[in-house]
Formats: structure tokens, sequence, C-alpha cells
């Protein structure tokens, strides 16, 4: 027996069928500029994320407003959550693009796929590892934060280079109403062999049926993503903390209510930090000694400050301890001056940090955390905390303060 001859133009039977007819450049257009908002404020609050840790020596962090990097990086976290479902819809609706044919029409086309893969590759490489990085799990073997901010201007330059190509389509799907828009492979293969053999698109009205329409999917996909926000961004807005169902921490949690992302056990500092011997050592033009005795005495300082986590969790605090100006100015130092703190940590990626520009008269080396002695965990016996910073550059455990 032989084979059935194939139509001259028409797909091979293993070929995949796309009959729904959902999909449309009006509603991938759509999705598309949804989803180029989000990525556009994941980057810039990307970037202000990023200054915390890298500051330009002529523009220190501001201290005010203290809720500043609370709400920067809550966005920056939730943007990227809520990027997730929505760049998975926005493939759904393409990717039958992946099996037109011929693959590379011309040079044009070719660098066009090109940077679509690219695209596509690294905004799921960034998501991804964003989120797990939410979760403290890096199963990578590079550092997260400089590849993810350079992964970052990877994204956000396919981004801009797939919105020049792709231009004339984008702006044909937004002025076309979802319920008029144009079908990709419309009719059955055997009926359109044009989809298969040359890539040409075809603009039908869609069929009728009883399945969810273009706007009910746009509908339900938004709907989606809003519970998703919703039950996620507890974890920096507290009052919605009881429904935060898919919040990585619970900002209410933890040693005195606070969460804790390294512990001193992990931090392998707990019988250092639990010295009776420990000292601080202040460093400068007249350096002293801090003894364990004297931190009661010294912290008479109060302020409240959010502590806030690269991972998009905050929660506020009360802090009391001794103002790290008082410390600088007895040392030989100023308002003006750059001050380093060390951990007692013995190994880490934010084993010292530096506090400089206004957070240095507002800055604190915490003794008690609302209202009680330091827990071990949350860097007794005496840490940094200040305003307006990254919840991982308020180091604990201190062993000494170097003014330079």
């Amino acid at each position: 027996m032989t084979n059935p001859v194939r139509p001259t133009g028409s797909p091979p039977e293993w070929w995949p069928r796309f009959s729904s007819p959902l999909r449309s450049t009006a509603l991938t257009a759509r999705l598309g500029l949804v989803l180029g908002v989000c990525f556009g404020v994941c980057f810039l609050t990307g970037l202000l994320s990023h200054y915390q840790y890298q500051p330009w020596g002529w523009l220190p962090t501001p201290a005010a407003p203290v809720w500043g990097y609370r709400i920067t990086q809550g966005v920056h976290v939730t943007t990227g959550v809520a990027s997730l479902p929505l760049l998975l819809v926005k493939l759904w609706s393409v990717y039958p693009n992946l099996f037109r044919r011929p693959v590379v029409r011309s040079i044009t086309h070719g660098i066009e796929r090109a940077s679509i893969a690219v695209l596509v590759a690294t905004a799921l490489i960034q998501l991804t590892t964003g989120f797990l990085n939410q979760l403290n799990w890096y199963p990578w073997p590079w550092s997260f934060v400089s590849v993810h901010r350079f992964l970052g201007y990877v994204v956000i330059g396919s981004i801009l280079l797939h919105i020049a190509v792709k231009l004339p389509d984008i702006k044909y799907g937004l002025k076309t109403k979802l319920v008029d828009g144009d079908v990709l492979t419309e009719k059955p293969w055997s009926e359109n062999p044009a989809a298969y053999s040359n890539n040409e698109d075809t603009h039908q009205p869609p069929p009728e049926t009883d399945a969810i329409s273009r706007r009910g999917l746009l509908t339900a996909t938004g709907a989606g993503i809003g519970l998703v926000v919703v039950t996620s961004v507890g974890a920096t807005l507290t009052p919605l903390e009881p429904i935060g169902l898919l919040a990585v921490r619970q900002p209410s949690t933890g040693p005195q209510g606070v969460p804790v992302n390294k512990t001193a056990d992990a931090a392998r500092v707990r019988e250092l930090a639990m010295d009776p011997a420990w000292r601080l050592d202040v460093e400068g033009p007249r350096p002293y000694r801090l003894e364990l005795a004297d931190l009661d005495e010294l912290a008479t300082e109060e302020a409240d400050f959010p502590l806030t986590c690269v991972e998009g969790w905050s929660v506020g605090a009360n802090w009391r301890g001794i103002g790290l100006l008082e410390v600088v100015r007895r040392a030989g130092g100023n308002a003006d001056s750059s001050v380093e703190l060390v951990s007692l940590q013995p190994r880490g990626s934010f084993i010292r940090s530096t506090v400089d520009g206004p957070q240095v008269s507002r800055a604190l080396l915490a003794t008690h955390l609302n209202g009680e002695r330091l827990n071990v965990d949350h860097g007794y016996p005496l840490r940094l905390i200040a305003p307006n910073r990254a919840g991982v550059l308020n180091t604990k455990w201190l062993k000494s303060v170097r003014i330079r």
C-alpha cells in the first residue's frame, strides 16, 4: 500500500495544527503593551535598587523618605511577579509563528527572529531567577546581583529593538477591535497552505464560537494577574498581609515580629556574637573601643525605620540604639565622613557596608528592636539600621566602625 500524496505546500501529517480563534494581532498587541509597561517599571525600579549597592560618589543615597526603598523595591518585585504569567500568555498568543516556514526568508527576517529568540530567552531567565531570588534559592554558580543587573539591560534593549521592528504590527493591533482583529492561521492547514509555505498572515474575521472571546481572554488574564498581585503584595503592604497567600515572606513572622533572611547559625557567627568579651573597635583620627557594658548606657536614640529586603518584603519597626553620627564625632569624624561598618561574619557578600551623605546623620547602631534587646538572628549585640536602605546593607553583628 502506498502513502497518499500530500498536496503541494501542505504541511506533513505530524505538523502542529493551530485553530484557536483567540489568537490575533489585536490581542497580542494589547498583551505586549501591558507587558512592556511592566518590564519598563521593573527596569527603572531595578536601577534604583542597584544604586543602593553602588551609589555615585557625588550623589549619596538620600535618607528621606525613609520608606523610599520600601516602595521602589516593592513595586519592582510585584511587577516582576505579575510579568511571569503575563509573559506566558503573550508567548501563547504568538508561539504558532515558531512553526511558520521557511524559518528564515531573508537576512532581515533572520535578524528579526534571532532578536526575538534573545528577547524570549533573557526575559524568561530574568523573571525566573528574580522569583527564585525571592525564595533565597540560588541554584546557579554566578552572582545574582551583577547578572540580574546586566541581563536587565539586555532585556530592555531587546524589547526596544522588537518594538522598532514590529511597530507596524503593533499600531495595527492596537487600533483594531478585539472582536474584528486578524486571526492567525484561521483556516485548517489543508485550506491555508500559505501559512506553512510562505509565512503570510491572513486577516480574516473570527469564526463564531461558543468558547471564551478575545475580550474575555484579556479580562481573565487581567483578573488572574490582579489576583496574583493582591495575594503577594502583602509582603510589602502589611495591611494586605492577611490575604498574602502567595507572599514569599509574611512580615509579622520571625523573632520580634520581623522576618530574618540569614540567621546567626547560617552566618556562622553565633559564638562570636554571644561572646561576653565582644567589643566594637571605632577607627578614626581618635580611635576608641566600646565594650558590651557600654551599649545600654549609650543607646538612647529611637527611630521608626522600615526594614526592607531586596526580595520585596518589608516591615515597619521601632529601633533604639546609638546615633551613628555620635560615634563618628567621638572618633574625630563629622556628618560629611564616609563610614565603613564591618561584621563579625567571617565570609559572605555583605559582611561590610558603607554609609555616607545624609544617612550618616540619621542612621543608628541598634541595640533594641520593638522594645526588646536584639535577638541574635537580628544582629545582637549591635547592628546598623538606616532609613531608605536595602536590608542587606544594614550590616548585622558589628565588630568595627571605620571613619574614612
